[in-house]
């Protein structure tokens, strides 16, 4: 079995959403394709993806391997590229997007840096909540934050992101401290009141049969919500109540004292924050740079602590 080969085309199956889509990109017949994803499960040991007539899913085993089989696939498209390239200058005009409150503590802090690593590169920064299309809009990269759809695009992940229930000192001395996710509906809660992402509620992490743990969602209520999660995180800061916000957000506020976590021994698993770009193969060096930029950036050891406005390192 070509292992490169049965990869690009596992690959290539889950963006398209369908062998015959798959094999009619490569012109082979869908057999050929259900070859190799045959080959490539027997040789791995599992099941990468369930198919049916009529559609065709991942399985937890198929999500994890793709996320690897693109990153391993743009890292040896970039390193074509260098091959290629011959060693020339990183250069050309970079259009990035990323929400709006990530992106302003956490990308635009960064940009001055990542050019005067790369003072040939331009940069074009667009922040919004909205998701942005980068295929129909023309840019060449999105940070995005939490569980990424189903999609055609290529996704890197730059870091883990969690969420905490936080609290600002005062509010605790009023009304105590939450020993278990279902206390949370005796406090006054500062809730989010139109996000999707927070729909079934707030997510926590209990203990179950047989020593496992299991997610338990609480949708708790209070005398304010709105929709805009940086006025939850000043209400917070006020002493107005508790919120379940993301490290990114709050960790310096932790590390000062002006925000007590609570709740912690029930966290859920972290989703994740991701470098997303349209394609992996011919990738623009002036992405690829800017990827491994926020990777190193993002790993370093006390970033999300970062006060507001501190700089970062340009190299």
């Amino acid at each position: 079995m070509d292992r490169l080969r049965a990869m690009e085309t596992f690959v290539a199956v889950a963006q398209r959403g369908s062998l015959a889509a798959a094999a009619r990109a490569e012109g082979v017949v869908p057999a050929i394709i259900a070859r190799r994803l045959d080959a490539l499960e027997e040789h791995l040991g599992v099941k990468l993806l369930v198919r049916t007539t009529r559609r065709l899913t991942l399985t937890p085993e198929g999500s994890a391997f793709l996320e690897d089989c693109q990153r391993l696939l743009a890292e040896l498209a970039q390193a074509e590229a260098n091959v290629s390239a011959g060693g020339s200058a990183v250069r050309g005009h970079l259009r990035i997007t990323a929400p709006a409150g990530f992106g302003r503590r956490h990308v635009a802090p960064l940009v001055p840096a990542f050019r005067a690593r790369y003072p040939e590169i331009t940069v074009s920064l667009n922040l919004s909540d909205r998701v942005v299309d980068l295929i129909a809009e023309g840019y060449d990269c999105a940070v995005r934050v939490g569980d990424l759809p189903d999609s055609s695009l290529v996704s890197v992940r730059l870091a883990d992101n969690r969420r905490r229930v936080v609290a600002a000192p005062s509010y605790l001395q009023r009304r105590g401290v939450p020993r278990h996710p279902h206390d949370l509906l005796q406090h006054d809660c500062l809730v989010l009141s139109s996000d999707a992402s927070q729909t079934r509620g707030w997510a926590f992490s209990v203990p179950a049969e047989a020593g496992q743990r299991q997610l338990l969602h609480v949708r708790p209520r209070g005398p304010l919500d709105c929709t805009d999660g940086q006025v939850l995180y000043e209400w917070c800061l006020a002493g107005l109540g508790l919120a379940w916000r993301s490290t990114w957000e709050v960790q310096a506020d932790l590390d000062a004292g002006r925000l007590v976590a609570v709740l912690d021994d029930y966290a859920a698993p972290p989703n994740g924050i991701y470098a997303v770009f349209p394609s992996a193969r011919h990738l623009p060096r002036r992405v690829r740079a800017w990827v491994d930029f926020l990777k190193e950036h993002y790993g370093q050891p006390g970033f999300w602590g970062l006060r507001e406005g501190a700089a970062p390192s340009g190299g």
